[in-house]
């Protein structure tokens, strides 16, 4: 089994910082990349940041120059910092990862986290 639990989500005001986290536990061979969705009411869940294993990161224009994406393959985690937060950041964000594991016959497949709140106040 895979599991992925996230943490770190909040309620916090515009212009505040909040770092969200992601561990990914179970059996498992190896993590490819890994990403942070996100999702609003009424709104397509979208990639907000990834990165790869060898540490390639890219990010949806919205967040770039406030959000960072980090990831500890030691510890099978990816991290999500973000600053300067804005109101149109509140949504519920997930954590993804592409990895070989789980249930035999093992595959890479993408495996999500349960999604934690984030709410940005103005």
């Amino acid at each position: 089994q895979v599991q992925l639990v996230e943490s770190g989500g909040g309620l916090v005001q515009a212009g505040g910082s909040l770092r969200l986290s992601c561990a990914a536990s179970g059996r498992i061979f190896n993590i490819d990349a890994m990403g942070w969705y996100r999702q609003a009411p009424g709104k397509q869940r979208e990639l907000v940041a990834s990165i790869t294993s060898g540490g390639s990161t890219s990010y949806t224009d919205s967040v770039k120059g406030r959000f960072t994406i980090s990831r500890d393959n030691a510890k099978k985690t990816v991290s999500l910092q973000m600053n300067s937060l804005e109101s149109e950041d509140t949504a519920v964000y997930y954590c993804n990862a592409q990895l070989l594991g789980g249930t035999f016959p093992y595959a890479y497949s993408d495996y999500w986290g349960q999604g934690t709140q984030v709410t940005v106040s103005s």
